[in-house]
């Protein structure tokens, strides 16, 4: 049986991705260029790690996009089943696979109460975040001002890359968006209405679900509950991580102790959210 499984998973990889699917648990750096096979290898690690005992529940898989996941959960099942694993609790569908924001979403419906938000919060789409924002923008009267003021997409854009960046606003506004330098102090007051509106009636916007969930893994008790659940994290394309991303990453395992991350630090696209090569440089 030994010799099946290693045939089943390592018979397709060379040996560089060999050595990355049986990489023991210290934290892992793999960079992978596109057209190298860094899916696959991805793949066959979290088929390796349920071969060898892991249980699919203890394994999360942070993707840029659910498509990703779900691929990459069916083809970690077609493994399994090629291996005759995939029955009962060691099925691909119990592993945590998802986007960063999907995943919060998933902790914080289970641990809300923890950090003192009604279990019941709803979550704005991007549109609806936008349109709430439309709002505080009107009542406070900002469009009505001589010079115009930003849009509401880029007043979101402004406040999102705040949030992800953990950059103060005078910060975002010299070095992303310096066109909307002189309404500072107005976009500071838009941003903490927009706020308090949102808390007072328990919604959430996109950002929220990485604040949040940064807040839970604040909370020590709340922190080891997740932790205990949770024994190996797998992060693709991790050269387009933002600040807040990686600060999860962190507090999900301080130690990085089962911690793989793959990526390719010439590939970076997702600058206009906050990311950064950084994360991948540093790393090691």
């Amino acid at each position: 049986m030994r010799t099946s499984i290693k045939d089943v998973i390592f018979g397709p990889l060379n040996p560089q991705q060999r050595e990355a699917v049986e990489h023991g648990q210290d934290p892992l750096l793999i960079i992978a260029g596109a057209g190298t096979g860094k899916t696959a290898t991805i793949v066959h690690r979290v088929a390796w790690l349920v071969a060898q005992g892991a249980p699919p529940h203890a394994i999360m898989l942070l993707t840029f996009t659910r498509r990703a996941a779900e691929e990459m959960v069916r083809r970690v099942d077609a493994i399994l089943n090629r291996l005759g694993l995939a029955r009962g609790p060691v099925q691909a569908s119990h592993i945590w696979g998802g986007t960063f924001h999907a995943i919060g979403l998933r902790l914080l419906r289970l641990f809300a109460h923890e950090i003192g938000l009604p279990t019941n919060f709803t979550v704005l789409d991007r549109s609806d975040a936008e349109d709430l924002m439309n709002v505080v923008r009107a009542e406070l009267k900002l469009e009505r001002a001589d010079k115009r003021f930003p849009k509401k997409g880029t007043c979101m854009d402004i406040h999102s890359r705040m949030v992800n960046t953990g950059e103060s606003l005078a910060m975002v506004l010299e070095k992303t968006f310096p066109w909307c330098r002189g309404w500072q102090d107005e976009l500071d007051g838009l941003f903490k209405t927009y706020r308090k509106r949102k808390e007072a009636s328990a919604t959430l916007d996109y950002d929220d679900l990485l604040l949040y969930w940064i807040k839970l893994m604040s909370q020590e008790n709340t922190a080891q509950q997740i932790r205990k659940r949770v024994s190996f994290i797998l992060v693709d394309e991790y050269q387009d991580t933002n600040p807040l991303q990686s600060q999860i990453l962190y507090s999900l395992s301080p130690s990085g102790e089962g911690v793989t991350v793959v990526g390719d630090d010439a590939q970076a696209i997702y600058s206009f959210r906050g990311a950064t090569v950084k994360n991948i440089l540093d790393f090691p």
